[in-house]
């Protein structure tokens, strides 16, 4: 349930269409055992809603950290080990919890909220496609996503070309984009795709490739094809068997890779150019280029998995510019749609031919409202301006985590592109993590909870990176506290 506050302080339209919803006992009001007040009415979008303060919050029976989690405990799945704390609002890089402290987002929704929160365009776009059109399938054609994708392409075909030309590297590879709602059905949709290649392919073939390579520290979902492609056993173990087929190899072995790539067997090869949850590895440039010419040898599809560090998170719109390395496939979604849900595949044409009618599908993908969101996000990302201003912040971010941690006895290796970085620690990263969310700093870990992930909105300023490196530095004797317990 989420809990809105109305200021006095905004005029209020009167609501031409009131909701009401039954009254029910809900978890989250009857606190001490008190009946639960009938529901308030759902009113328009013209009321005014902030954050309430701490009294008004109280006077209006707002549940407090304790009292949410509690409810919580109590009917929801336990699959989330959550961090405790209850967050309420937020704005640019700054969040809110529901006692009112105040925290500097270096997670940005793991990569989410490229953005930041309660972006001004991005608003305006929902709110705007809210009261137009929503949903109605992909039986029908809908105006947003057509905008998306021909604003996609174009981006493909022209907006990327300035700086590419630089390098005289084609800047384009995908002629077709399929949408999904998630990373992880982004790469389902891969995997079916390069199934169907085979046989469309190989028509005459009495076992077209179906076989799989992935690697070491990947992360490419929790749905059965996409776990199968995860190389954590963690992940994997509880519910095997998974999709047969997948072999993995180690990250940036070259020869042991060469063994691997065998034509009529492998289908596909999924990669990420850099490493997001595995702890934030980056790929070399001969790396990709050898499985670039592997993949094209063997007959096999070359995808690149930009889930977690596409759409300029390095400082390039996708990651893979900055190799010089084009996939046949690229799957996409965190950043996407700023915060809603959305994942895409994009393909080639030579690719895209072999998928027909029926293929596959999705009821939810691609819908107005999210293509209007993605719209937004991609317009203000795909600028050249603000692409450049990721690459200096984060390598101004480098400069001075390696100034203030640099010399630390736990800090192993500061590494990352643009505003993904990772700090690889010989300890155990959660106390970190736990003393500067008490500070004030929300950041996670990654790769086997040894590495702190900085992904933090890419409209972060220089002063909120020198603040959150001045935390990190500040709380690093935690480790030393937490090694002698």
């Amino acid at each position: 349930m989420t809990s809105l506050y109305v200021s006095l302080k905004t005029p209020i339209f009167p609501p031409t269409n009131l909701l009401r919803r039954p009254v029910r006992q809900s978890p989250l009001l009857g606190i001490n055992g008190q009946k639960s007040p009938p529901p308030p009415p759902i009113a328009c979008l013209g009321v005014g809603v902030e954050a309430p303060d701490g009294a008004a919050a109280a006077k209006l029976g707002i549940p407090k950290s304790k009292e949410v989690m509690e409810a919580e405990a109590r009917v929801l799945v336990g699959t989330y080990a959550r961090t405790p704390v209850v967050l309420e609002s937020g704005k640019g890089c700054k969040l809110v919890d529901v006692e009112g402290r105040e925290y500097l987002d270096m997670s940005s929704g793991i990569a989410v909220n490229a953005l930041g929160h309660g972006d001004e365009d991005w608003l305006r776009a929902v709110t705007q496609q809210a009261a137009t059109l929503t949903h109605v399938s992909n039986i029908y054609y809908s105006i947003p996503q057509v905008w998306f994708l021909s604003l996609f392409f174009e981006m493909f075909l022209f907006g990327c070309r300035v700086e590419v030309a630089k390098s005289l590297v084609a800047a384009s590879f995908a002629d077709r984009v399929f949408f999904t709602n998630s990373g992880t059905e982004a790469n389902e949709a891969a995997i079916k795709f390069a199934r169907k290649f085979q046989r469309h392919s190989h028509p005459d073939a009495k076992e077209p490739a179906t076989e799989f390579i992935s690697f070491t520290n990947s992360f490419h979902g929790r749905t059965m094809g996409a776990l199968a492609l995860t190389s954590k056993e963690h992940y994997r173990t509880p519910f095997q068997p998974v999709m047969p087929g997948v072999t993995f190899v180690e990250y940036g072995n070259i020869e042991a890779t060469r063994e691997l790539i065998r034509p009529g067997k492998t289908a596909a090869v999924f990669v990420e150019p850099i490493q997001g949850e595995g702890g934030i590895y980056s790929a070399t440039k001969e790396f990709l280029q050898f499985l670039r010419h592997a993949c094209d040898d063997a007959g096999a599809l070359l995808v690149f998995d930009e889930v977690q560090c596409g759409l300029g998170r390095t400082g390039y719109l996708w990651a893979h510019e900055a190799y010089g390395v084009f996939p046949d496939m690229m799957t996409l979604a965190k950043p996407l749609a700023g915060g809603l849900p959305i994942g895409a595949v994009l393909l080639t044409e030579r690719v895209a031919s072999s998928i027909a009618y029926g293929d596959h599908g999705s009821t939810f993908a691609g819908s107005p409202l999210v293509c209007s969101a993605a719209l937004a996000v991609v317009e203000k990302i795909s600028n050249p301006n603000f692409l450049s201003s990721v690459s200096r912040k984060g390598l101004y971010l480098k400069n001075i985590l390696e100034k203030k941690l640099g010399k630390n006895s736990h800090v192993k290796e500061i590494r990352g592109l643009g505003l993904i970085i990772g700090i690889e620690l010989d300890v155990s990263a959660s106390p970190l993590v736990d003393a500067c969310r008490n500070s004030g700093l929300l950041i996670l870990t990654a790769g086997k909870g040894n590495v702190v992930r900085l992904v933090p909105p890419l409209i972060i300023t220089e002063q909120e990176l020198d603040h959150a490196a001045e935390i990190l530095c500040q709380a690093l004797p935690v480790l030393d506290e937490d090694g002698s317990n």
